[in-house]
């Protein structure tokens, strides 16, 4: 049977690449995509993303190919995009401790996960597509964070990019409030990548300036003691494997990153990259 992966996008802007490379590695085994969003709004590309003449300000240089950019577009204009699951619809939200009835209340919440759980079941990854946009709407988005738990605990692989790799760090079981990837190695959006100024999103006339923190320093400190976060400064790409975690630093990881799920599903990689 096809395998079925879960892609989990934000609303205010994804990077082209870091989509077109993951799915691209689906598409060519045949896999089964679908597409969620946090409220089944369209996912669409931040414009830099489809800009092959972009200068990227840490890094000095394009970071975007005219073949990438291409593709990235054209996807865009496809409809592959225009009917994405709403997760807001999908997965529950966990009520407030102050609401009525907070006992029944919390109770038919974890009915309702362990009903999501089941469905996924007939998932065999997940990928959080990075891009400034998770930013807002996927880091500390608590429906992205019982998707990511519940992949874990079935032992299925997540691949996070870029800035969706805080989703991993700010996925916590409520008992314990430990990160899901405290102990693990992983990768992710360095401190030397970070903008000084123009971290934007689409849909809002709003420039943040920096990113609101340095993802770096939360990585480093959610895979505490005998976890390492690897930000491979001077290497080209960035790609890590330590199941059922992938990550990767940043744009030009993303293609890697999905050579690197397909030989996680069909050759049964545990660690790369550390």
């Amino acid at each position: 049977m096809s395998k079925k992966i879960l892609f989990i996008l934000s609303e205010y802007g994804y990077w082209g690449e870091e989509l077109v490379g993951p799915l691209a590695a689906c598409d060519e085994q045949g896999y089964q995509t679908v597409f969620a969003t946090p409220t089944g709004k369209r996912p669409v590309p931040l414009p830099p993303s489809l800009d092959p003449g972009y200068i990227d300000p840490p890094l000095g240089r394009s970071v975007t190919t005219p073949e990438v950019a291409a593709a990235a577009a054209e996807l865009d204009r496809s409809g592959r995009l225009d009917n994405p699951v709403s997760l807001a619809e999908w997965v529950p939200d966990r009520p407030y401790n102050s609401e009525s009835g907070f006992l029944r209340r919390i109770e038919a919440y974890y009915r309702e996960l362990d009903e999501v759980a089941e469905e996924l079941r007939s998932f065999d990854a997940m990928v959080i597509v990075g891009g400034s946009g998770p930013i807002v709407d996927l880091a500390n988005n608590g429906r992205v964070h019982e998707l990511v738990l519940a992949f874990k605990r079935a032992d299925k692989p997540v691949v996070a990019e870029c800035y969706g790799v805080a989703c991993l760090a700010f996925a916590r079981d409520w008992e314990d409030r430990t990160s899901i990837i405290d102990g693990k190695h992983v990768t992710g959006h360095c401190k030397e990548y970070d903008y000084k100024d123009g971290t934007g999103f689409v849909g809002v006339e709003f420039n943040m300036g920096p990113p609101p923190y340095p993802l770096e320093y939360i990585l480093r400190d959610a895979t505490g003691p005998t976890g390492r976060y690897h930000g491979n400064v001077g290497h080209e790409t960035s790609v890590l494997v330590d199941f059922p975690f992938i990550t990767a630093r940043s744009t030009p990881d993303s293609f890697l990153a999905g050579q690197k799920l397909v030989e996680v599903l069909e050759s049964g990689l545990r660690r790369y990259g550390w």
